[in-house]
């Protein structure tokens, strides 16, 4: 048996950078194991697994898999999914417009299609559903998983805290670009205080402007799930927008611009919108650009 894929780096707008994806655009026929051993071969940090949906309205079923476990949501697979299906112009026979839904473990993904000239050339998912905060941690604890001083940790805003959805990340703020730099993240740190059963993740970034329009740079760690180092967290960067608009007042909408994969030289950038009301985040979009790099067969 032969499965075509296609690879893309999402997140950027050129070859080489941002954060590269496998895409098995018929995976009809492949087992569980099948897919999850195929994503383990790519050693991406996610791969794709598109199937015929369920409910015939919807575009398509994604599964997606890091190397060692399913995900039932992530942020740039949905963006490299949604482009390549949009450019190769039909899912199953049916054609691709400038909407897609994907169904997947987390419920139902709403996506649309960035085009210029009339080609696919990124896309903008809305966050299913909303995202909920966990615990929080202590600054030194978390200084000691990510290898930084407990001077470094910026605690004004917030402290280190868990956000959820679907999967779950600790997001901390450090308090300079040098920090950020410098993280030398600690494995026995993570077996400790951020075990796999508990966190998906530790989300590191810093930030510069305050109201609307906010800059960020970021890193993302999560060695417990075979990602010593992330380039792109498309799902990290809507709940962080979760987070920092739960912390504005009043009822005015924020965009965060998110720079990540800098200090691995495959830098992304990650375009976020937060849709507030009095009531508080009413909804979240996550969107940015992907350029093909590969196609190709696995041949099973």
């Amino acid at each position: 048996m032969d499965a075509s894929f296609v690879t893309l780096d999402v997140f950027t707008s050129r070859t080489f950078g941002g954060n590269p994806l496998a895409v098995i655009t018929d995976a009809r026929g492949l087992t569980t194991e099948q897919m999850q051993a195929i994503t383990a071969e790519f050693n991406y940090s996610e791969s794709t697994f598109v199937l015929p949906p369920e409910d015939p309205s919807n575009t398509a079923q994604v599964r997606i898999f890091d190397p060692v476990h399913e995900m039932p949501f992530a942020g740039h697979p949905n963006v490299g999914t949604a482009v390549a299906l949009a450019q190769a112009g039909e899912a199953f026979g049916k054609p691709i417009g400038d909407k897609v839904r994907f169904e997947e473990k987390v419920g139902l993904v709403e996506i649309d299609i960035l085009r210029e000239d009339g080609v696919a050339t990124g896309a903008r998912f809305t966050a299913p559903g909303a995202a909920t905060f966990g615990p929080m941690s202590e600054e030194d604890v978390i200084a000691n998983v990510a290898g930084l001083a407990g001077s470094e940790i910026l605690s004004t805003r917030h402290l280190p805290q868990l956000v959820t959805l679907g999967i779950g990340f600790v997001f901390v703020e450090v308090a300079s670009l040098a920090a950020l730099e410098h993280c030398a993240p600690r494995m026995d740190g993570f077996k400790t205080h951020l075990p796999v059963e508990t966190t998906d993740g530790l989300y590191v970034y810093t930030r510069s402007g305050d109201g609307p329009d906010i800059q960020v740079r970021s890193r993302m760690f999560a060695p417990m799930h075979g990602i010593v180092e992330d380039p792109a967290t498309g799902s990290a960067a809507a709940m962080l927008g979760a987070l920092l608009g739960s912390l504005e007042t009043g009822s005015h909408d924020i965009s965060l611009t998110i720079d990540q994969g800098v200090e691995m030289g495959r830098a992304s950038r990650i375009d976020v919108g937060v849709r507030r009301s009095v009531d508080g985040v009413d909804a979240i979009t996550v969107g940015g650009n992907a350029v093909q790099v590969m196609r190709g067969v696995v041949s099973l």
